[in-house]
Protein backbone atom coordinates (compact mmCIF):
# COMPACT_ATOMS: atom_id res chain seq x y z
CA UNK A 1 0.00 0.00 0.00
CA UNK A 2 3.09 2.51 -0.15
CA UNK A 3 1.46 3.87 -3.38
CA UNK A 4 -1.79 4.56 -2.12
CA UNK A 5 -3.97 7.69 -1.83
CA UNK A 6 -4.66 6.58 2.06
CA UNK A 7 -0.81 6.44 2.77
CA UNK A 8 0.38 9.41 0.97
CA UNK A 9 -2.77 11.82 2.36
CA UNK A 10 -1.93 11.66 6.62
CA UNK A 11 -3.71 13.97 8.83
CA UNK A 12 -2.20 17.69 8.83
CA UNK A 13 -0.32 18.58 11.85
CA UNK A 14 0.96 21.46 14.03
CA UNK A 15 -0.87 24.53 12.90
CA UNK A 16 -2.43 23.22 9.84
CA UNK A 17 -4.97 21.72 12.41
CA UNK A 18 -6.46 25.06 13.31
CA UNK A 19 -6.71 25.85 9.14
CA UNK A 20 -9.74 26.13 7.95
CA UNK A 21 -10.13 24.14 4.52
CA UNK A 22 -12.80 24.60 2.18
CA UNK A 23 -13.91 21.26 0.26
CA UNK A 24 -17.30 20.34 -1.69
CA UNK A 25 -18.13 17.11 -0.04
CA UNK A 26 -16.68 15.59 2.63
CA UNK A 27 -17.70 11.43 3.07
CA UNK A 28 -17.46 11.15 7.19
CA UNK A 29 -16.36 7.20 7.45
CA UNK A 30 -15.00 4.80 5.56
CA UNK A 31 -16.86 1.42 5.64
CA UNK A 32 -18.76 -0.06 2.70
CA UNK A 33 -21.15 2.90 2.54
CA UNK A 34 -18.51 5.13 2.74
CA UNK A 35 -15.91 3.86 -0.07
CA UNK A 36 -19.13 3.37 -2.13
CA UNK A 37 -19.86 7.36 -1.90
CA UNK A 38 -16.01 7.67 -2.66
CA UNK A 39 -16.23 5.44 -5.95
CA UNK A 40 -19.38 7.50 -7.07
CA UNK A 41 -17.72 10.95 -6.58
CA UNK A 42 -15.02 9.89 -8.47
CA UNK A 43 -17.07 8.53 -11.07
CA UNK A 44 -19.44 11.98 -10.98
CA UNK A 45 -15.87 14.15 -11.76
CA UNK A 46 -15.13 14.84 -8.07
CA UNK A 47 -11.14 15.30 -7.69
CA UNK A 48 -9.52 14.56 -4.27
CA UNK A 49 -9.21 17.64 -2.20
CA UNK A 50 -5.52 16.87 -2.41
CA UNK A 51 -2.17 16.53 -4.44
CA UNK A 52 -1.68 12.44 -4.54
CA UNK A 53 2.09 11.66 -4.20
CA UNK A 54 3.00 14.95 -2.42
CA UNK A 55 0.72 14.30 0.82
CA UNK A 56 -1.07 17.95 1.07
CA UNK A 57 -4.40 19.36 0.95
CA UNK A 58 -5.29 22.08 -1.71
CA UNK A 59 -5.22 25.67 -1.07
CA UNK A 60 -8.33 27.27 0.07
CA UNK A 61 -10.39 27.75 -2.98
CA UNK A 62 -8.47 25.46 -5.38
CA UNK A 63 -10.18 23.51 -7.28
CA UNK A 64 -8.42 21.42 -10.55
CA UNK A 65 -9.43 22.84 -13.88
CA UNK A 66 -12.48 20.47 -15.63
CA UNK A 67 -13.31 18.84 -12.25
CA UNK A 68 -16.77 19.05 -10.79
CA UNK A 69 -15.75 19.98 -7.19
CA UNK A 70 -13.37 18.13 -4.36
CA UNK A 71 -13.64 15.52 -1.84
CA UNK A 72 -12.13 13.87 1.17
CA UNK A 73 -13.02 10.74 3.20
CA UNK A 74 -12.30 11.29 6.49
CA UNK A 75 -11.81 7.67 8.92
CA UNK A 76 -11.55 7.25 12.70
CA UNK A 77 -9.98 4.16 11.74
CA UNK A 78 -6.12 3.42 11.79
CA UNK A 79 -6.42 1.07 8.66
CA UNK A 80 -8.95 0.22 6.27
CA UNK A 81 -11.99 -2.23 6.73
CA UNK A 82 -14.24 -0.21 9.18
CA UNK A 83 -16.36 -2.13 11.21
CA UNK A 84 -14.74 -5.60 9.91
CA UNK A 85 -11.55 -4.60 11.78
CA UNK A 86 -12.76 -5.84 15.04
CA UNK A 87 -15.18 -8.58 14.23
CA UNK A 88 -14.14 -11.53 16.32
CA UNK A 89 -11.64 -13.96 14.68
CA UNK A 90 -14.12 -17.29 14.82
CA UNK A 91 -16.60 -15.18 12.67
CA UNK A 92 -15.40 -16.81 9.09
CA UNK A 93 -16.36 -16.10 5.21
CA UNK A 94 -18.50 -18.89 5.07
CA UNK A 95 -20.85 -17.64 7.89
CA UNK A 96 -20.65 -14.16 7.27
CA UNK A 97 -23.94 -13.01 6.31
CA UNK A 98 -24.16 -11.62 2.88
CA UNK A 99 -21.30 -9.19 1.84
CA UNK A 100 -22.01 -7.63 -1.39
CA UNK A 101 -18.77 -6.48 -3.92
CA UNK A 102 -18.04 -2.71 -3.67
CA UNK A 103 -18.98 -1.09 -6.48
CA UNK A 104 -16.78 -1.32 -9.47
CA UNK A 105 -14.16 -3.77 -7.83
CA UNK A 106 -15.32 -7.50 -7.00
CA UNK A 107 -14.30 -9.71 -4.09
CA UNK A 108 -11.01 -11.67 -4.29
CA UNK A 109 -11.68 -15.31 -4.38
CA UNK A 110 -11.17 -16.20 -0.53
CA UNK A 111 -10.85 -19.30 1.73
CA UNK A 112 -14.06 -19.91 3.08
CA UNK A 113 -12.59 -20.74 6.36
CA UNK A 114 -10.69 -16.93 6.37
CA UNK A 115 -11.54 -14.49 9.27
CA UNK A 116 -13.68 -12.07 8.16
CA UNK A 117 -11.73 -9.29 10.11
CA UNK A 118 -8.47 -10.59 7.95
CA UNK A 119 -9.91 -10.82 4.66
CA UNK A 120 -12.77 -7.58 4.20
CA UNK A 121 -9.75 -5.50 5.41
CA UNK A 122 -7.42 -6.09 2.69
CA UNK A 123 -10.39 -5.93 0.40
CA UNK A 124 -11.16 -2.43 1.44
CA UNK A 125 -7.21 -1.50 1.43
CA UNK A 126 -6.94 -2.52 -2.09
CA UNK A 127 -9.79 -1.09 -3.15
CA UNK A 128 -9.01 2.51 -1.76
CA UNK A 129 -5.54 1.72 -3.31
CA UNK A 130 -6.74 0.93 -6.75
CA UNK A 131 -9.20 3.73 -6.76
CA UNK A 132 -7.17 6.53 -5.05
CA UNK A 133 -9.65 7.15 -2.64
CA UNK A 134 -8.51 10.11 -0.28
CA UNK A 135 -9.20 8.93 2.69
CA UNK A 136 -7.58 10.60 5.94
CA UNK A 137 -7.09 8.88 8.38
CA UNK A 138 -7.08 8.62 11.87
CA UNK A 139 -9.54 11.42 11.87
CA UNK A 140 -12.21 11.61 14.26
CA UNK A 141 -14.95 14.17 13.38
CA UNK A 142 -15.90 15.83 16.74
CA UNK A 143 -18.67 17.84 15.81
CA UNK A 144 -20.47 19.53 12.87
CA UNK A 145 -22.66 22.61 12.68
CA UNK A 146 -23.85 25.17 10.31
CA UNK A 147 -21.44 27.85 9.38
CA UNK A 148 -24.28 30.64 9.79
CA UNK A 149 -27.66 30.73 9.15
CA UNK A 150 -27.31 30.55 4.89
CA UNK A 151 -29.68 27.22 4.24
CA UNK A 152 -26.76 27.19 1.42
CA UNK A 153 -23.72 27.74 3.20
CA UNK A 154 -21.06 25.85 4.35
CA UNK A 155 -20.92 22.90 7.18
CA UNK A 156 -17.70 23.26 9.63
CA UNK A 157 -16.94 19.72 10.28
CA UNK A 158 -14.32 19.70 13.67
CA UNK A 159 -11.84 17.05 13.67
CA UNK A 160 -8.58 16.02 14.94
CA UNK A 161 -7.29 17.50 11.29
CA UNK A 162 -8.71 20.77 11.73
CA UNK A 163 -11.54 22.45 10.55
CA UNK A 164 -13.13 21.69 7.06
CA UNK A 165 -15.35 23.81 5.47
CA UNK A 166 -17.52 21.46 3.21
CA UNK A 167 -20.00 22.47 0.98
CA UNK A 168 -22.07 18.82 1.39
CA UNK A 169 -21.79 16.19 3.44
CA UNK A 170 -22.06 12.19 3.41
CA UNK A 171 -21.98 10.31 7.10
CA UNK A 172 -21.39 7.32 6.56
CA UNK A 173 -19.81 6.53 10.38
CA UNK A 174 -22.27 3.49 10.45
CA UNK A 175 -22.95 1.60 13.89
CA UNK A 176 -20.11 -0.08 15.27
CA UNK A 177 -18.92 2.43 17.33
CA UNK A 178 -22.17 2.93 19.79
CA UNK A 179 -23.37 -0.74 21.15
CA UNK A 180 -26.57 -0.79 22.76
CA UNK A 181 -26.55 -1.63 26.22
CA UNK A 182 -30.00 -2.39 27.70
CA UNK A 183 -30.48 -1.60 31.50
CA UNK A 184 -32.36 -4.10 34.20
CA UNK A 185 -32.42 -3.81 37.71
CA UNK A 186 -29.84 -4.79 39.83
CA UNK A 187 -27.20 -5.08 37.08
CA UNK A 188 -24.87 -3.00 38.76
CA UNK A 189 -24.87 -5.97 41.58
CA UNK A 190 -23.58 -8.55 38.94
CA UNK A 191 -20.26 -10.37 40.46
CA UNK A 192 -19.48 -12.05 36.77
CA UNK A 193 -18.55 -10.53 33.93
CA UNK A 194 -21.04 -8.40 31.42
CA UNK A 195 -19.74 -8.12 28.02
CA UNK A 196 -21.14 -6.95 24.35
CA UNK A 197 -20.65 -8.33 21.14
CA UNK A 198 -18.53 -5.31 20.01
CA UNK A 199 -15.95 -6.58 22.74
CA UNK A 200 -15.96 -10.17 22.27
CA UNK A 201 -12.95 -11.63 20.81
CA UNK A 202 -13.35 -15.58 21.19
CA UNK A 203 -15.17 -18.22 23.21
CA UNK A 204 -12.07 -19.84 24.85
CA UNK A 205 -12.21 -16.54 26.71
CA UNK A 206 -15.62 -17.80 28.28
CA UNK A 207 -14.67 -21.62 28.58
CA UNK A 208 -16.13 -23.67 31.33
CA UNK A 209 -18.55 -21.00 32.21
CA UNK A 210 -22.47 -20.50 32.23
CA UNK A 211 -23.08 -17.88 30.04
CA UNK A 212 -26.44 -16.31 29.40
CA UNK A 213 -26.91 -14.70 25.75
CA UNK A 214 -29.11 -12.03 25.67
CA UNK A 215 -30.25 -11.20 22.10
CA UNK A 216 -32.55 -12.86 19.18
CA UNK A 217 -30.44 -11.47 15.93
CA UNK A 218 -27.56 -12.82 13.89
CA UNK A 219 -24.88 -12.08 15.94
CA UNK A 220 -26.50 -14.10 19.41
CA UNK A 221 -27.43 -17.32 17.76
CA UNK A 222 -23.98 -17.36 15.95
CA UNK A 223 -21.88 -16.95 19.10
CA UNK A 224 -24.61 -18.69 21.16
CA UNK A 225 -23.67 -21.63 18.97
CA UNK A 226 -19.81 -21.05 19.29
CA UNK A 227 -20.02 -20.88 23.28
CA UNK A 228 -21.98 -23.78 23.19
CA UNK A 229 -19.43 -25.95 22.79
CA UNK A 230 -17.27 -24.80 25.65
CA UNK A 231 -19.56 -23.61 28.13
CA UNK A 232 -23.37 -23.84 29.07
CA UNK A 233 -25.85 -21.46 28.20
CA UNK A 234 -28.78 -20.18 28.59
CA UNK A 235 -30.24 -17.96 25.69
CA UNK A 236 -32.67 -15.21 26.02
CA UNK A 237 -35.11 -12.92 24.24
CA UNK A 238 -37.71 -10.19 24.58
CA UNK A 239 -39.38 -11.68 21.47
CA UNK A 240 -39.63 -14.62 19.70
CA UNK A 241 -37.18 -15.09 16.94
CA UNK A 242 -38.65 -15.69 13.81
CA UNK A 243 -36.89 -18.31 11.73
CA UNK A 244 -36.41 -18.38 8.03
CA UNK A 245 -36.80 -21.43 6.00
CA UNK A 246 -35.46 -20.07 2.68
CA UNK A 247 -32.50 -18.49 1.92
CA UNK A 248 -32.06 -14.84 1.96
CA UNK A 249 -31.78 -13.95 -1.84
CA UNK A 250 -31.12 -10.15 -3.22
CA UNK A 251 -35.01 -9.97 -3.52
CA UNK A 252 -35.85 -10.74 0.47
CA UNK A 253 -33.15 -8.27 0.91
CA UNK A 254 -34.57 -5.50 -0.93
CA UNK A 255 -38.13 -6.32 0.50
CA UNK A 256 -36.23 -5.66 4.08
CA UNK A 257 -34.71 -2.50 3.48
CA UNK A 258 -38.16 -1.01 1.93
CA UNK A 259 -39.33 -1.74 5.39
CA UNK A 260 -37.08 -0.30 6.78
CA UNK A 261 -36.92 2.55 4.67
CA UNK A 262 -40.58 3.45 5.09
CA UNK A 263 -40.04 3.74 9.40
CA UNK A 264 -37.49 6.42 8.57
CA UNK A 265 -39.50 8.32 6.40
CA UNK A 266 -41.71 8.79 8.99
CA UNK A 267 -39.35 9.85 11.40
CA UNK A 268 -39.08 6.88 13.20
CA UNK A 269 -36.21 5.57 14.94
CA UNK A 270 -34.80 2.62 12.67
CA UNK A 271 -34.88 -0.63 13.07
CA UNK A 272 -31.83 -2.87 11.99
CA UNK A 273 -32.65 -4.70 8.69
CA UNK A 274 -31.92 -7.83 10.06
CA UNK A 275 -34.48 -7.42 12.31
CA UNK A 276 -37.03 -7.66 9.93
CA UNK A 277 -35.37 -10.37 8.05
CA UNK A 278 -35.75 -12.59 10.84
CA UNK A 279 -32.76 -16.21 11.11
CA UNK A 280 -31.48 -18.25 8.28
CA UNK A 281 -31.63 -22.10 9.12
CA UNK A 282 -27.77 -22.75 8.67
CA UNK A 283 -26.80 -26.00 9.11
CA UNK A 284 -24.45 -25.20 11.99
CA UNK A 285 -27.85 -23.75 14.09
CA UNK A 286 -29.94 -26.98 12.95
CA UNK A 287 -27.12 -29.21 14.77
CA UNK A 288 -27.23 -26.97 18.02
CA UNK A 289 -31.42 -26.86 17.77
CA UNK A 290 -30.81 -30.64 18.51
CA UNK A 291 -28.50 -30.15 21.20
CA UNK A 292 -30.68 -28.43 22.76
CA UNK A 293 -29.00 -24.90 22.20
CA UNK A 294 -31.41 -22.90 20.64
CA UNK A 295 -33.93 -23.27 23.43
CA UNK A 296 -35.14 -19.74 23.94
CA UNK A 297 -36.48 -18.60 27.10
CA UNK A 298 -38.40 -14.95 27.74
CA UNK A 299 -36.08 -12.32 29.10
CA UNK A 300 -34.95 -11.79 32.51
CA UNK A 301 -36.77 -9.54 35.41
CA UNK A 302 -33.71 -8.76 36.94
CA UNK A 303 -30.15 -9.21 37.11
CA UNK A 304 -28.28 -10.29 40.48
CA UNK A 305 -25.29 -10.62 42.46
CA UNK A 306 -24.54 -14.88 41.04
CA UNK A 307 -27.09 -14.79 37.92
CA UNK A 308 -30.32 -13.73 36.60
CA UNK A 309 -33.97 -13.96 38.08
CA UNK A 310 -35.86 -15.52 35.14
CA UNK A 311 -39.06 -14.83 34.32
CA UNK A 312 -41.03 -17.93 36.02
CA UNK A 313 -39.50 -16.93 39.28
CA UNK A 314 -36.02 -18.91 39.03
CA UNK A 315 -32.84 -18.13 39.03
CA UNK A 316 -30.66 -19.32 36.65
CA UNK A 317 -26.91 -19.05 38.13
CA UNK A 318 -24.67 -17.51 35.56
CA UNK A 319 -20.62 -16.70 34.90
CA UNK A 320 -21.14 -14.19 32.26
CA UNK A 321 -23.90 -12.30 30.57
CA UNK A 322 -23.11 -11.63 26.83
CA UNK A 323 -25.24 -8.53 25.68
CA UNK A 324 -25.95 -9.28 21.96
CA UNK A 325 -28.48 -6.44 21.82
CA UNK A 326 -27.24 -4.30 19.09
CA UNK A 327 -25.98 -0.96 18.26
CA UNK A 328 -27.10 2.22 17.31
CA UNK A 329 -26.38 4.89 14.74
CA UNK A 330 -22.93 6.68 15.52
CA UNK A 331 -24.12 10.23 15.02
CA UNK A 332 -23.66 12.20 18.17
CA UNK A 333 -20.94 14.42 16.02
CA UNK A 334 -24.32 15.58 13.95
CA UNK A 335 -25.82 16.39 16.99
CA UNK A 336 -25.05 20.67 16.42
CA UNK A 337 -27.46 20.03 13.23
CA UNK A 338 -30.68 19.35 15.17
CA UNK A 339 -32.08 16.82 12.94
CA UNK A 340 -33.97 14.46 15.09
CA UNK A 341 -37.27 14.96 14.94
CA UNK A 342 -40.37 14.75 17.69
CA UNK A 343 -40.56 10.75 16.71
CA UNK A 344 -37.77 10.53 17.91
CA UNK A 345 -36.02 9.70 14.85
CA UNK A 346 -33.90 11.39 11.79
CA UNK A 347 -36.85 12.29 8.81
CA UNK A 348 -35.11 10.77 5.76
CA UNK A 349 -35.88 11.59 2.24
CA UNK A 350 -34.13 8.47 0.51
CA UNK A 351 -30.79 9.27 1.96
CA UNK A 352 -30.84 12.73 2.53
CA UNK A 353 -32.37 14.14 5.46
CA UNK A 354 -35.82 15.82 5.00
CA UNK A 355 -35.36 19.23 4.99
CA UNK A 356 -32.08 19.81 4.80
CA UNK A 357 -29.92 18.86 1.25
CA UNK A 358 -26.86 19.28 2.06
CA UNK A 359 -26.87 16.16 4.35
CA UNK A 360 -26.77 12.66 3.25
CA UNK A 361 -26.79 9.51 5.83
CA UNK A 362 -25.77 6.27 4.41
CA UNK A 363 -25.31 3.19 6.71
CA UNK A 364 -28.31 4.82 8.84
CA UNK A 365 -31.75 3.05 8.92
CA UNK A 366 -31.70 0.69 5.32
CA UNK A 367 -28.81 1.04 4.40
CA UNK A 368 -27.26 0.15 7.50
CA UNK A 369 -26.44 -3.46 6.03
CA UNK A 370 -24.65 -4.53 3.17
CA UNK A 371 -27.80 -5.20 1.19
CA UNK A 372 -28.29 -1.17 1.08
CA UNK A 373 -25.17 0.11 1.34
CA UNK A 374 -23.48 0.31 -2.12
CA UNK A 375 -27.32 1.65 -3.42
CA UNK A 376 -27.06 4.28 -0.61
CA UNK A 377 -23.78 5.74 -1.87
CA UNK A 378 -24.92 5.61 -5.25
CA UNK A 379 -28.09 7.78 -4.53
CA UNK A 380 -26.25 10.39 -2.06
CA UNK A 381 -23.80 11.17 -4.68
CA UNK A 382 -26.67 11.49 -7.22
CA UNK A 383 -28.62 13.78 -5.02
CA UNK A 384 -25.79 15.84 -4.13
CA UNK A 385 -24.21 15.70 -7.78
CA UNK A 386 -27.38 17.58 -8.86
CA UNK A 387 -28.08 20.17 -5.36
CA UNK A 388 -23.98 21.98 -6.05
CA UNK A 389 -24.85 21.95 -9.51
CA UNK A 390 -27.61 24.34 -9.13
Amino acid sequence: MSTSATALLPAPAGAERRAVRPVDVIVIGAGQAGLSAGYHLRRRGFVPAGRVGQGELLAPGETPAGARGTYLVLDAEPGPGGAWRHRWRSLRMATVNNIYDLPGMAQPAVDPCAPSAEVLPRYFAAYEDHLELPVLRPVRVRSVRRADDDPAGRLLAASDAGIFAARALINATGTWTKPFWPRYPGQETFRGRQLHVAQYVAAEELAGQHVVVVGGGISAVQLLEEISHVATTTWVTRREPVWREEDFDAEAGHRAVARVEERVRRGLPPLSVVSVTGLIWRPELRAAAARGVLERHPMFTRIEPDGVRMADGSLQRADAILWATGFRAALDHLTPLRLRGRGGGIAMDGTQVAGEPRVHLVGYGPSSSTVGANRAGRDAVNALATYLQR
